[in-house]
């Protein structure tokens, strides 16, 4: 995997359990935008400063270690100014890595062949998280299933259901064949608005 600073949940100050944590102010939205490098779409924004800063999606927050989500440890904030690429971007890249896999036969030992999985195997985790590269994990969907927030590149402000965990693919969501937007999608399923 590429490295980069995540959230450290340890590092967040208590709080106390609530539902729908209160909105930010405007000071501390611009102030975490500028740490994150990047500017909140507009309806999250708005979210954010008129509703919660958290609720039906992970918490932004400020840590010991600066602005992050809680509950997202996926995010590597180093790749947030990265654009978001579709995914049909990547595909021929992949292919072409999955060509490549080491296989037993093709390696005179087992340590040879340990070697060129070993490296094969970061060559994919890179890719694996450049694919979520200017996308924030927002909202957990569990069994390893999420649902990304673009916030940079021709597709900020779109959300996408990352189902890599199951069917390796991360899908739009849309509602009514048009993208939906984050004001519509927070009340919704994630699994109700993929064009599957």
């Amino acid at each position: 995997m590429a490295r980069g600073r995540r959230f450290d949940e340890h590092s967040c100050p208590p709080t106390r359990q609530v539902a729908s944590p209160p909105p930010l102010s405007e000071a501390e939205i611009c102030e975490a935008e500028a740490e994150l490098g990047i500017a909140f779409p507009d309806k999250y924004r708005e979210y954010l400063l008129r509703q919660s800063a958290g609720g039906a999606v992970n918490r932004l927050c400020r840590s010991t270690a600066g602005w992050g989500w809680h509950g997202d440890s996926s995010t590597n904030y180093d790749l947030l100014t990265t654009d978001f690429s579709h995914p049909d971007s990547y595909r021929a890249y992949e292919d072409e890595l999955d060509a490549r896999e080491p296989v037993t036969q093709d390696c005179p030992n087992h340590s040879a062949y340990q070697a060129a999985w070993e490296q094969w195997d970061a060559e994919y985790g890179v890719l694996q998280e450049r694919k979520t590269s200017g996308a924030v994990f927002i909202q957990d969907n569990g069994c390893g299933l999420s649902t990304l927030l673009v916030v940079t590149g021709p597709h900020r402000g779109s959300l996408w259901f990352d189902g890599r965990a199951t069917c390796d693919q991360s899908l739009p969501l849309n509602l009514g064949g048009q993208p939906v937007s984050f004001m519509d999608w927070i009340t919704r399923r994630s699994m109700d608005l993929v064009g599957w």
